[in-house]
């Protein structure tokens, strides 16, 4: 995330967007940030708290991003399911605002890095027509905002997944 910070700094002079800060959602500061971003590989639980907590952050104008980095799909979607029971994941199409809101993607979510020949899906939940979960599943944004001696990403996947990754916070902030 460092990287894509940076990144952010440099080119939409988004001065304030200059460090990562990691909370847990029970903090008692958690709803200051308005958008949060969670990636990982493994089994995603949250405790009870962790569920009114998040729904809390997420009704009261916060965006979570999750991106799906090989292994946490079922796990995630399970757990979302408890924080908002009544809604379901819908895919996002490519003419959505979110892949134009700072740089172009007529295609819609890139594909940085590649695990079972599955397309990229931005898949999104709302609230009162608001996207307050966004969802990057066989993407692998998080990849490519990584230093390119990783994950071996060429400079151009590298530079998609920047790209992407500040059209997300800009539509975040911008919604």
């Amino acid at each position: 995330l460092p990287n894509l910070l940076n990144y952010l700094k440099k080119n939409t002079g988004m001065v304030n967007a200059s460090k990562e800060i990691r909370i847990k959602l029970t903090d008692s500061n958690a709803k200051q940030y308005p958008y949060l971003y969670m990636t990982g590989h493994g089994n995603i639980r949250f405790s009870e708290n962790e569920i009114v907590e998040l729904r809390s952050i997420l009704n009261n104008g916060g965006f979570l991003h999750a991106d799906d980095n090989y292994g946490m799909d079922k796990s995630f979607r399970r757990e979302i399911k408890k924080v908002y029971p009544n809604k379901d994941f819908i895919e996002l199409p490519h003419t959505h605002p979110i892949f134009f809101s700072f740089y172009e993607f007529e295609n819609g979510l890139p594909k940085i890095h590649e695990h079972d020949n599955k397309p990229p899906q931005a898949l999104a939940i709302f609230e009162n027509q608001r996207i307050v979960i966004l969802y990057t599943y066989e993407s692998d944004l998080g990849d490519g905002w990584e230093d390119a001696s990783v994950h071996g990403n060429i400079e151009t996947k590298r530079q998609e997944a920047l790209k992407m990754g500040t059209n997300i916070i800009i539509y975040s902030m911008l919604r």
